[in-house]
């Protein structure tokens, strides 16, 4: 504590709320507007109260934190006094002790084994998966009429559900698709809606929504279990992210994972790897559509660097403006929309005192949009994202990957797969929302439109 030392701490300014719920309730009954109101009227931190924090939760207080300078602190200056907070916690019931949720040396020791099968050298041998999940989604939508109206989401879920299935398992997801959408669907609402509001029914109560709720968790696992099975029993020999994991040793004592720890990791590479590039593939061709400029832009590009054909890794270098609009679009509409972290000590952000066991909760959204950061921020600007304009950038103004050593694992997996699949779609099929669509942000464990993105497709 030698910079409390230093600095005279003061208080971190309390949002009050009634008694006893306190301003939490303001949270838990819409995120977004919460944080739309708030956030603006105060310098880059602010506490949320009620009564029941000590009472049901493993924290003491809770601060909402949008100053890049006081990010910076917690996700890397100072990460080994965070852990991940309360809502990690609850993401537990579905993905184990995966790398999202893991801690401390445990954590480590998985992300030092399962740094190697995200090496660039890895990556690159996934980019004719990537192009060719785009080319069946492609080919269906030929077959329709000019004009139909698809369900952009659900198409764009199928094809990063493919491309994760074939890097995994090496295998296709026709069998599995269906199940893994209905399924995730209802872990993604049950897993928020039970991270936010403290006073959700025990998983081992078994009422009607409980059971369905644990159904969804042990359908999605049972896939990833029967994939590891099979391979088990199998003599054949595969080059897929599963095989990595299943023969790497730890270098110090020679110890493999177990199965079930494979099936931790397996089911979060496997589920956040293909939802949140969806998600983000979604809000982009919305943004399109919102920004007919910027869709030309992006043809011109597509037909210089491509003409036609189907893109491959060299080309990512000349796809620069892609690379742009794919930022841009993470900016205005993070996939995840905010992380916690929970103080095991005392701690200071510039001036203020932050005690020991505070539920820290940071919010990108937030921090995406401020016009301190970004010139009219709801603006949908793709040259923010030049190399010249990103050059000075502060580090925690735009990190919807996260950062410091907790930097998303699949980063460079997914930019590469959005990279690649845009240009594909761009140059075939223009879209539009149809008329008297209407959808709103709905900030589950991703940040979804609601309903799903509705897009009427037509072939350039």
């Amino acid at each position: 504590m030698s910079q409390a030392a230093a600095i005279q701490p003061k208080s971190v300014p309390v949002l009050d709320g009634p008694w006893p719920l306190g301003s939490a309730t303001y949270f838990a009954k819409g995120p977004l507007t919460f944080l739309d109101t708030y956030v603006p009227q105060y310098d880059g931190v602010f506490e949320v109260t009620s009564l029941f924090f000590k009472m049901t939760t493993d924290f003491k207080k809770m601060m909402f934190v949008t100053n890049p300078d006081y990010v910076k602190h917690i996700m890397q200056d100072n990460n080994r006094n965070y852990r991940k907070s309360f809502g990690y916690e609850v993401l537990k019931l579905l993905l184990g002790k995966g790398l999202v949720t893991s801690e401390g040396d445990f954590w480590r020791k998985q992300r030092r084994l399962m740094q190697p099968a995200f090496h660039r050298d890895r990556l690159a041998a996934f980019s004719k998966i990537m192009t060719d999940a785009c080319t069946v989604m492609l080919d269906k939508w030929k077959a329709l009429p000019d004009k139909s109206v698809i369900n952009l989401s659900h198409d764009l879920m199928e094809m990063t559900l493919a491309i994760i299935c074939k890097a995994m398992f090496s295998t296709g997801v026709n069998d599995v698709v269906e199940v893994v959408n209905r399924e995730f669907n209802v872990a993604n609402e049950k897993l928020i809606a039970r991270a936010i509001n403290p006073f959700r029914i025990p998983l081992w109560i078994p009422t009607p929504g409980n059971n369905r709720e644990n159904q969804a968790y042990s359908a999605l696992h049972q896939i990833v279990s029967e994939v590891i099975t099979k391979r088990r029993k199998s003599t054949e020999r595969y080059d897929d992210l599963m095989a990595m994991l299943m023969e790497m040793k730890d270098e110090d004592t020679g110890e493999m994972m177990s199965d079930l720890q494979i099936r931790d990791e397996v089911v979060t590479i496997f589920l956040a790897g293909h939802e949140t590039t969806s998600v983000a593939l979604a809000w982009l061709f919305h943004c399109l559509d919102e920004n007919p400029e910027v869709e030309q832009k992006l043809l011109a590009e597509a037909t210089t660097a491509l003409n036609g054909r189907t893109p491959a890794l060299d080309d990512l270098r000349q796809l620069e403006y892609t690379r742009m609009v794919i930022e841009e679009t993470m900016r205005l509409y993070p996939p995840v929309w905010g992380v916690g972290r929970h103080a095991l000590e005392d701690d200071m952000f510039g001036e203020y005192f932050i005690p020991k066991d505070t539920n820290c909760l940071i919010s990108i959204y937030s921090i995406h949009r401020d016009p301190k950061y970004w010139p009219e921020p709801l603006k949908f600007v793709p040259e923010r994202f030049s190399k010249e304009n990103s050059k000075d950038r502060h580090r925690f103004v735009y990190f919807p990957f996260g950062g410091g050593p907790r930097l998303c694992i699949g980063n460079n997996f997914a930019l590469m797969e959005m990279q690649l699949a845009v240009p594909m779609i761009v140059q075939y099929f223009k879209m539009h929302k149809p008329a008297g669509f209407k959808f709103e942000l709905d900030p589950l464990v991703t940040m979804r439109p609601k309903p799903e993105m509705q897009m009427e497709i037509s072939r350039r």
